[in-house]
């Protein structure tokens, strides 16, 4: 961890709590968040293996290919998301000029308003698809996968409500923070194959995350340096977990594996994430000189609404090219699947293009005309919205009454939080 410290790279100024001067963003943190979403859709929409037998949908993954794993050390990308995520708070936290409870109203908002039209189309699709003859068990898996997606905002906003915290402990305690988190993710995974009891494995989810969310305060203070010890090191210390440990290579969930890296993390995959935050930072001079401001101006606004509906447009053409005309997916790597892919792409491209012109302006949350809530009314307004999205994130968009209930929990959270708040 000591090569996070010593003379600083060119990176913002360090935030404060109130009164800070704005900056401008970061062009590196928005370009890692871009990068990490379109990977995202492109290994979603990719690696799915699908049939249809007339009655059950089942899903492979091509990443399942023998020797293919060594792919997710790289495709893997939530480490980056997690990270360019903590340096985005940091920066705007301290350029904000306001108070905490009024900071985290407005991220609260801005994370959960997308989600009610999301919910307002899948709350009643499933039955109406139902009426019309669409077979069950397809149209629940898209329905539960929906909502399943939804894990990673479950834990950001975790993440995003401890970060005036977080920032406090890391001004007092600097590299104690994640090295302490750090230390938690060796304690639960030794806990959890020494003795076999898989749900403590779940603490990682607190532990791996937040001390990868932790190192984008480093670089929000420009303190990240000689990114090639960190790429050696955590791509180094990963491999030695996996060939020695009880880790499995690939840094996603395999059909029929017995361990995954990912649910929950492992320490493993807190190690790739150390290579893969050096590794982009190596690449950053590099990266900045790339004529990416078009991209990143148009991408920027609508990139909660790829994270939210790149899903569900997978689902529509998957209803109708597998389950409809019954077309399965080629096997993985052959000449008709790389013959196919370009047409299943465009497909996928043509349904998402609309809901992106349909769902984008609900990225910007409108304002209500009335206070701004304390402390205790933005935690509370977080715990409705959390718990929301945790319960979407179980169930899915399944018929019965867990969405209903999730949708009211986020009402309730917006309404909570404070109404003028804009970031």
């Amino acid at each position: 961890m000591t090569v996070l410290l010593d003379r600083p790279v060119a990176a913002p100024a360090p935030p404060r709590p109130a009164g800070a001067r704005r900056a401008a963003r970061d062009p590196f943190i928005d370009l890692l968040r871009v990068f990490g979403m379109a990977l995202i859709v492109f290994q979603h929409w990719t690696i799915p293996v699908l049939s249809f037998d007339g009655a059950r949908l089942t899903t492979g993954n091509a990443l399942a290919t023998p020797g293919v794993w060594m792919v997710t050390w790289i495709s893997q990308v939530m480490p980056l998301v997690f990270f360019a995520g903590g340096a985005a708070n940091a920066i705007s936290f301290g350029r904000a000029g306001e108070s905490a409870p009024r900071w985290l109203a407005a991220r609260l908002r801005r994370l959960a308003w997308p989600l009610l039209p999301l919910a307002a189309v899948w709350i009643p699709l499933p039955h109406i698809l139902l009426t019309l003859g669409v077979p069950e068990q397809p149209l629940e898996v898209g329905a539960r996968l929906t909502g399943q997606l939804l894990w990673f905002l479950a834990v950001y906003l975790i993440a995003v409500t401890l970060t005036p915290y977080a920032l406090r402990l890391h001004e007092r305690y600097g590299l104690a923070v994640p090295a302490a988190l750090a230390a938690g993710a060796v304690l639960t995974d030794v806990v959890r194959f020494s003795t076999g009891f898989e749900a403590v494995g779940y603490l990682n989810i607190v532990f791996v995350w937040l001390a990868v969310h932790q190192l984008g305060f480093f670089y929000a203070e420009g303190r990240l340096r000689r990114p090639w010890a960190m790429t050696a090191g955590g791509f180094g210390a990963a491999a030695l977990l996996v060939a020695y440990g009880p880790y499995p290579g690939s840094m996603i969930g395999l059909p029929g594996a017995e361990v995954s890296n990912m649910a929950p993390p492992t320490l493993a995959m807190l190690a790739v994430a150390f290579g893969q935050i050096g590794l982009a930072v190596l690449l950053r001079p590099w990266l900045l000189r790339l004529p990416t401001e078009r991209l990143l101006a148009w991408a920027g606004p609508r990139i909660m609404t790829v994270y939210l509906w790149h899903m569900p447009a997978l689902f529509a053409v998957t209803g109708v090219v597998v389950v409809l005309l019954g077309v399965e997916t080629p096997a993985p790597g052959s000449a008709l699947w790389f013959a196919g892919w370009p047409l299943w792409f465009g497909l996928l491209c043509l349904v998402m293009l609309p809901l992106l012109k349909g769902f984008a302006r609900f990225e910007t949350p409108p304002s209500f005309p009335y206070g701004t809530a304390g402390w205790g009314g933005t935690l509370a307004a977080a715990g409705l919205v959390g718990g929301g999205v945790l319960t979407l994130t179980v169930g899915g968009f399944a018929p019965g009454g867990g969405p209903f209930l999730a949708v009211l929990a986020l009402l309730g959270g917006l309404l909570a939080t404070a109404p003028r708040a804009r970031l």
